[in-house]
């Protein structure tokens, strides 16, 4: 089994969503940014609005527009501090 990172999704009245992931994506102040397992620790300001998106084992996504915030990285995984968090509809596919 790949390894996976333990990820927080934490808006300022609740608890979003905890679990393990495979990657994280987030669009911080200075880029779009993507996480993997043993990713260096780092603390950015999330862009706003902007989504945050967590890839979980077997493909799914979970996605959520965020307002505010910050994205910290550490060596237990990933937290994400945001102002508020709703979860985003989901993408269509094109065929």
């Amino acid at each position: 089994m790949a390894k996976q990172l333990h990820v927080e999704v934490v808006a300022v009245e609740k608890k979003v969503w905890s679990g393990d992931a495979e990657m994280v994506v987030a669009r911080t102040t200075e880029g779009e940014l993507g996480v993997l397992p043993g990713h260096a620790p780092l603390l950015g300001q999330l862009k706003e609005p902007s989504q945050v998106r967590v890839k979980l084992a077997g493909g799914e996504q979970l996605t959520w527009d965020v307002t505010g915030g910050f994205l910290s990285i550490t060596g237990d995984g990933v937290t994400v501090l945001a102002e508020e968090a709703a979860t985003a509809a989901p993408a269509t596919a094109a065929h």
